[in-house]
């Protein structure tokens, strides 16, 4: 099927090189299964939201067909509920990404030896070359080098291409490229340049298996990637614990644009934090922004995520 292919995603038992990013409230057990049926790898993602429970009812509707799949958690969040991390490893991933982790000094994580000695590859995200170089020293089996293009939470420094090159040049290990990888060309572009696998998420989110709402997804089919904008409003207003150094590329709205810039105003203000969240609560994505990254202009329709992933290694430059 793949035009496209790596030695990483063969060892795998991958048939294309694609990783369905392990986003959070849009990665959940009816994806996995139909990216890795599908011959890439699909995850099933923990956000900040992420909890054991969460966890068990997605890996409940787990369905590969003995393909490979992966599982991806917030590491921060796993202090809050540390039983995800069992109950990862016992459901017999291939791959366990643990990001938005604090690489900027050498640390070993015991996350990373609990993983591999379940017989997965553990992983994280990197936003630059000496945060890779302290993941791997940290013993993990491959890093994404993710790129300020990308939709949803992450530390926005560097773009794909450059970050990719620098990272290459810095670890002995594989490294997958994150970014707005949003179609076939980018996909060859990211392996050619040496990536193990293209790790991808815009792309996927639109998918009638993925968790996302009728009405979120009309919204991405709609969306521009020049409406993007790296923003804390959406966390601020819903009081989400995220860290400041990891805000998120998401659709601007109206209320977007009127407190970027002002976050601390917004966790002030009680009154408007509540109509907000009644606004999240009903789908009013008219008020509410949705994680996107800059290739969601490639969004044309809801296409199941077999074709995406066979757009993906071979197909045109649109999903």
């Amino acid at each position: 099927m793949s035009a496209v292919s790596t030695e990483w995603a063969t060892r795998l038992g991958l048939r294309a090189p694609i990783v369905c990013a392990p986003m959070g409230g849009v990665a959940g057990g009816r994806l996995a299964s139909a990216v890795s049926r599908a011959g890439a790898l699909g995850t099933i993602g923990m956000g900040s939201a992420g909890s054991a429970e969460a966890l068990e009812r997605e890996l409940a509707l787990l369905d590969t067909g003995g393909a490979p799949f992966g599982i991806g958690l917030v590491g921060w969040s796993l202090d809050r509920d540390p039983a995800m991390l069992s109950l990862a490893r016992d459901a017999g991933p291939a791959l366990v990404s643990v990001s938005f982790l604090d690489w900027s000094a050498p640390m070993r994580p015991a996350w990373i030896a609990a993983v591999q000695s379940a017989g997965a590859l553990a992983v994280t995200q990197v936003s630059t070359a000496a945060e890779a170089r302290h993941a791997a020293e940290a013993g993990v089996d491959a890093v994404v080098a993710r790129g300020r293009e990308g939709g949803g939470h992450g530390d926005h420094r560097e773009p794909r291409r450059e970050l990719l090159a620098e990272v290459l040049a810095a670890v002995d290990l594989p490294v997958l490229s994150a970014g707005a990888v949003s179609a076939a060309n980018g996909v060859a572009e990211a392996i050619a340049q040496g990536a193990a696998a293209a790790w991808v998420g815009t792309a996927f989110s639109a998918c009638p298996e993925a968790l996302t709402s009728d009405a979120a997804r009309a919204v991405l089919l709609a969306a521009d990637g020049s409406e993007t904008l790296v923003s804390r409003v959406l966390d601020v207003a819903l009081e989400r614990p995220w860290p400041a150094r990891f805000p998120e590329r998401l659709l601007r709205t109206p209320f977007v644009d009127r407190w970027q810039g002002r976050e601390d105003q917004l966790a002030g203000d009680p009154e408007t934090r509540a109509a907000f969240r009644a606004a999240f609560e009903s789908d009013d994505f008219s008020i509410v922004p949705i994680d996107a990254g800059q290739g969601v202009g490639l969004l044309t329709e809801a296409r199941p995520a077999a074709e995406v992933v066979a757009a993906l290694v071979s197909g045109p430059a649109t999903i």
